[in-house]
């Protein structure tokens, strides 16, 4: 790793930052000295109760607090939170009415639109009334299988006012990934959208739409948006109504946020399903909020009015953590469509012309534009943009160099970690911390991350399995339809007892800082010894000819032995100078174990429609197994291309 920092915030970006003002604010809370970061999540994972309502109190939570923060703080699962406190997720992230933006969408090159904080209240008021109108209440589901557009926002947080759970999927969903994820729920409305863009292209919709929701049991109402097919006609769906139509019979009002517990459900989001039909998990609304805020205010330093994007699709749970920022103050930008559409630039056209402040996406996307030789540093004005952060897989060095050397020298750089299953991240960025090449910059406040090695002791600059030894606020409620909690307990905390075991490969550094390895259930076990998948893409990544990569460990004469696919640029052949390049560049930078024994040219690498590699179930098909539920893929058809393989059977 490199001896110097990649960035460091200014003194006078210190003293501005959130941060430092919530550290003076702990330190007077807790009679403790806290003047750094390292002391102040020292503190917050000590004094859980302490944190955690100086948090409440700092974000102006609305909401009754009344008595008592954690009971039964030493079991996970079990510990409950705020078990006296009432408040409605919506209500929070209603509270300003003005007209200043709340919203901000564009859709590809084709629609853009923007609603004020005053018009996005007046449209929740109506799509609420609409609801209720429907037979809508607490503990019902609605689900929208949209894009990321103003609509969505709005019919979420018109369910949450009334307490009824929020779940979402894109449309580039298929039927039976759908029905594998709503099925399960049994929704009582259905929010759809006639069609979208993507890539210059207009995807019809309706025949996806109809099926859906003549397979959804005890469907009360389904809504049409009008997007992307002018001559949709709502009524051909089950109990059908325009987007339009739902909303005409309401006037804009004042409106009854339900008040509910702070455990109350507010969303179900669904893992990636690809060994199985995903599993269904429920967030609470006052872990969602309270959770968001403390990452919003205090990581990412979102201040009011700030312009905060991600790149997310509504099947992802960025888009939950999106949304939230609306409880911060910020406006949303909203974005459906590719992120290389407008010669690859649209994203940085957006950032440029919408002013943007935090610029969040993915780190295959930082990658590919570094491989596309795109310098939006030299052709943007980006001169509001303050923080950057990158999700979805871990960033690799080359990564941190490209966002430095090619988008803004003065910028936080934030790779942040953590999933589905929390709605949140367990390491994030820190406004007053360096960026170090390579690593995440910190565990998050109120998150008792450590590494542990397979016997469960604590390890410091080795690899283990990352867990979190005391209670969140965002843990799940638990699972659907699983009354006595064995799924959820199987899940986390078979591993070791009382402790969440989230599934990653992971290390701590010298400066308190994190680096992912890649999933524990992919790592890779030649002679026995433990890879990160991660730690091989970070070298493949420096080889210019290569586009994309999957490494899985192959069963191969009582071992296992390491196999990399490789997608190459167009028109470039894997030889064997190549082969012999690519191995020398592993061997170089890692050890002689991370270097595959076989290299493999392949034309498409799978992936989950967030962006994921799906090392398991490429694993599954050179091994000859079934993969179970391909339908989260986002290119399910590039499994085929692994099966029955000549170079693997020698």
């Amino acid at each position: 790793m490199s001896q110097q920092p990649l960035w460091q915030p200014s003194a006078k970006q210190i003293a501005d930052s959130n941060m430092i003002g919530f550290m003076e604010r702990a330190a007077r809370y807790s009679g403790c000295r806290i003047d750094d970061y390292e002391a102040l999540w020292q503190w917050s994972i000590d004094d859980l109760e302490g944190f955690w309502s100086l948090l409440w109190s700092y974000a102006n939570v609305l909401g009754d607090r009344r008595s008592g923060v954690l009971v039964d703080g030493e079991r996970m699962p079990g510990a409950r939170w705020f078990p006296g406190a009432s408040l409605n997720y919506a209500e929070n992230l209603l509270r300003r009415r003005d007209d200043q933006d709340a919203l901000v969408f564009w859709g590809e090159t084709r629609v853009r639109c923007r609603l004020s904080h005053g018009q996005l209240h007046e449209q929740v008021s109506r799509c609420r009334q609409a609801l209720q109108a429907a037979g809508v209440g607490e503990g019902d589901r609605v689900v929208g299988y949209l894009p990321n557009m103003p609509e969505t926002v709005i019919a979420m947080l018109a369910a949450a006012s009334l307490g009824a759970v929020w779940s979402s999927a894109s449309p580039d969903f298929g039927v039976e990934g759908v029905m594998d994820r709503f099925g399960q729920i049994e929704p009582r409305v259905l929010f759809c959208v006639d069609g979208y863009y993507y890539n210059g292209k207009t995807i019809d919709c309706m025949q996806k739409n109809a099926e859906v929701a003549a397979r959804l049991p005890g469907l009360a109402r389904t809504v049409l948006v009008r997007y992307g097919n002018e001559g949709a006609v709502a009524d051909a769906l089950v109990q059908g109504v325009g987007w339009e139509e739902f909303l005409a019979p309401f006037q804009p009002g004042e409106i009854e946020f339900a008040q509910l517990p702070f455990d109350h459900p507010l969303f179900i989001m669904f893992s990636s399903g690809t060994t199985g039909v995903p599993k269904c998990i429920v967030h609470s609304a006052g872990g969602t909020l309270l959770q968001h805020l403390k990452e919003h205010l205090l990581h990412a330093d979102i201040k009011p009015n700030d312009r905060l994007f991600y790149f997310t699709t509504c099947g992802w749970m960025m888009w939950n953590w999106l949304v939230s920022g609306l409880a911060s103050g910020a406006t949303l930008l909203l974005y459906d469509g590719s992120p290389f559409a407008g010669d690859n630039r649209v994203l940085f056209d957006l950032a440029e012309q919408e002013r943007m402040t935090q610029f969040g996406t993915s780190a295959k996307f930082l990658e590919a534009c570094g491989k596309f030789g795109l310098e939006p540093a030299a052709s943007h004005d980006l001169g509001a943009l303050r923080a950057l952060f990158s999700t979805g897989s871990p960033l690799a060095p080359e990564g941190f160099r490209y966002v430095y050397a090619s988008i803004k020298q003065d910028l936080l750089l934030a790779s942040i970690s953590g999933g589905t299953d929390i709605i949140s991240c367990f390491a994030l960025g820190c406004p007053t911390r360096p960026v170090w090449i390579g690593e995440l910059q910190c565990r998050g406040l109120g998150m008792a991350v450590e590494v542990f090695d397979e016997a469960g002791r604590l390890l410091r600059g080795e690899k283990g399995e990352l867990v979190c030894t005391r209670p969140f606020p965002s843990m799940p409620v638990g699972f659907w339809n699983d009354p006595d909690g064995k799924r959820y307990r199987a899940a986390y905390f078979d591993r070791f007892d009382n402790i969440w075991c989230h599934g990653d490969f992971v290390e701590l550094t010298e400066h308190d800082g994190m680096i992912i390895h890649g999933r524990s259930d992919a790592t890779l076990n030649p002679g026995g010894v433990r890879i990160g998948t991660a730690e091989i893409y970070r070298q493949v990544e420096k080889v210019h000819e290569v586009l994309d990569s999957v490494v899985i460990g192959q069963n191969w004469e009582q071992d296992v032995r390491v196999v990399l696919f490789v997608k190459l640029r167009d028109g470039v052949t894997l030889d064997e100078a190549l082969v012999a390049r690519i191995k020398q560049q592993i061997r170089s930078k890692t050890t002689p174990r991370h270097v595959p024994a076989k290299v493999v040219q392949i034309t498409d690498i799978p992936r989950t429609k967030s962006g994921k590699i799906v090392e398991l179930a490429v694993r599954q098909v050179v091994h000859g197994e079934q993969v179970k539920n391909t339908e989260s893929l986002a290119n399910p058809e590039a499994l085929a291309l692994y099966r029955n393989l000549p170079e693997l059977e020698s």
